[in-house]
Order: C-alpha cells, then structure tokens, then sequence
C-alpha cells in the first residue's frame, strides 16, 4: 500500500523511531549458523522474512520460527514485510523434512511454525502445516511445537465449515500453543489487515478452545496504528471472552514507505502498564514490550 492509497485517518509523516527500538542484532556467529542452514535447504524463517528485531536472541535460546509454504502471502496486510502475490509457488513436498532436519541441526527446543495465508490452496495449508509437525516429532519427540496460523478461511470450501475442519486438522495434532493474532484494534482492523476480519480471528481461537480445551491459546497485538489505550483494552476483553490464554503485545514498526505509517510510539512504560492490565484480566502468560513479536520467548511459556 502506498501513502497515496492510505486511508486518510493514517497521517504520512515519517516520525524519528526512539531509542528504545534500537538493539544489537545478535553475535554474527549465531546468525550465519542459523542463515546457512535454511539457506541450504532451501526453507524459509519468519525471523529473516519479517527481519524480527530479536532473532539473534531467539537463536540463541534455541528457538526459531519457521515460515511454511514459500515466501509469499495471497493476502495484502498493509503492515507485512512479507512479499505478497496472487499466484504463490506451488508446495515444496519436501518442507517437512527439510525443517525437521534444520530442527536438528539447530537443536532446537521449541519451534514456532507459522505460514504465509494460502488461499489458492484446497485447505489452505493446513495439511502442511501437520506434516510438519510429524516431521519435527520423528526426529525428536521433545521438541516443543507451537502453531501460528492464518484463519484458514477462503479458497474452495471456505465458510465457518471449511474453517473448522482446517482448524480441527492442527487441533488432532496437539500442538503445545496454538497462536492466531488479531494484530490490531476492531475499529483498525480493515485498513490494517486487509482480508482478515476481526470476529473471524476470534472465532479461529474460540474453535480451539471448543475443539481441545486443553491447548492453551495465543494472541498478538501490534501497536502503532492510531489506536487508543480504550479500544486495546476492549481488545484484550474480546480476547479472553474466547478463553485466549496467551497475549503478546508489540510496537509497529513500519517496513518500508510502501507500509501503512507509523501513528504512535508507544513508551516502555506504556506496555508495561498494559502487561499488568492483561494479567489482571486474566492471561496467564503476557509479553509486552516494544520489541515484543508473536514469538518472542515462546519457549518459555
């Protein structure tokens, strides 16, 4: 999206990003370790994709998450660093044991696997993503395995069915944390998550919950967009209205002058006074912080 086809509520200026967003990447040693594998193997990680503030943190704590089914999304979001497209390449068959063998090389504890939307896919994925997850278990059963999915919902037999069923795939599988993000506030939801619909994103975890109430659920927010402290918390509230168990809370911070602008920067005390609003509510685990991902210390939960 272009700042010429931003809704006008979005002001284009560009605002000097603070000092507390800036942070080492990480030792040169573990990253190119990281890099070179999935290099070789031709696999893709939302940390490199997303270019995630914290990677070489996470490396280094034996944590990696993996970006299933290419590097191309068919959906826009208009805050994605990921590349977007209508015509995706088509799956590579061998995914699942090329992450497997990265999961071992790397010694990873707990992986995060999470995939672009794939709305020209039968079930959008979701097969690939249980695969996956068989793969990883054949080559060591301790691994930990979180999912964070798309809403599966689109393509051939979309409806509240199609999205059940697909949902009802990962369940079966016993994911340790099944994470869905509504990224943004209800109000902002359009302009900023084209394609995806703010109560269609609750439903996905409200699904898990009815499928498996065992399964903690996760969700993310990503601040920035003109929301107000009001409509966060009324966020939160919906949120744990479907039992979500797990909230992460970040800034947005805006890829290139192609993305949606930054509106605010929230402050260091800002996230922490939402934190403790969230663990009042009733979230059992809560990361926010400025450079909070979805999957920052996920292995911890």
């Amino acid at each position: 999206m272009t700042s010429s086809s931003q809704p006008a509520e979005f002001k284009s200026e560009i605002m000097a990003m603070p000092d507390w967003l800036r942070r080492p990447i990480g030792k040169a040693s573990e990253l190119s370790t990281v890099q070179r594998i999935i290099k070789q193997r031709q696999i893709h990680t939302i940390c490199e994709e997303g270019r995630c503030p914290n990677r070489g943190e996470c490396y280094a704590q034996k944590t990696a998450t993996f970006l299933l089914m290419g590097p191309v999304c068919t959906r826009a979001c208009a805050f994605c660093q990921v590349d977007k497209g209508h015509a995706p390449m088509p799956l590579d068959l061998d995914e699942p044991q090329k992450v497997a063998e990265a999961v071992q090389l790397l010694g990873l504890r707990y992986v995060v696997l999470t995939s672009v939307a794939r709305d020209d896919l039968p079930d959008q994925g979701a097969g690939h993503f249980v695969k996956t997850m068989a793969a990883i278990r054949q080559v060591n059963r301790d691994t930990q395995i979180e999912v964070l999915t798309p809403d599966f919902w689109g393509g051939m037999g979309s409806g509240e069915a199609g999205q059940r069923q697909r949902i009802e795939m990962i369940v079966e599988a016993a994911p340790a944390c099944f994470n869905h993000n509504i990224e943004t506030v209800r109000r902002l939801t359009g302009p900023v998550r084209r394609g995806a619909k703010y109560d269609r994103s609750l439903q996905v975890l409200s699904i898990v919950k009815e499928l498996n109430p065992t399964i903690p659920t996760k969700s993310g927010l990503m601040l920035g967009h003109g929301e107000s402290v009001a409509e966060i918390v009324a966020a939160m509230r919906d949120l744990r209205a479907v039992k979500c168990d797990r909230l992460t809370i970040g800034q947005y911070m805006r890829p290139s002058l192609e993305h949606l602008p930054v509106q605010k920067y929230w402050t260091p005390a800002e996230f922490d006074q939402l934190g403790k609003l969230a663990t009042e509510m009733g979230f059992s685990h809560v990361r926010s912080g400025p450079l909070v991902r979805s999957s920052y210390h996920a292995g911890e939960e």
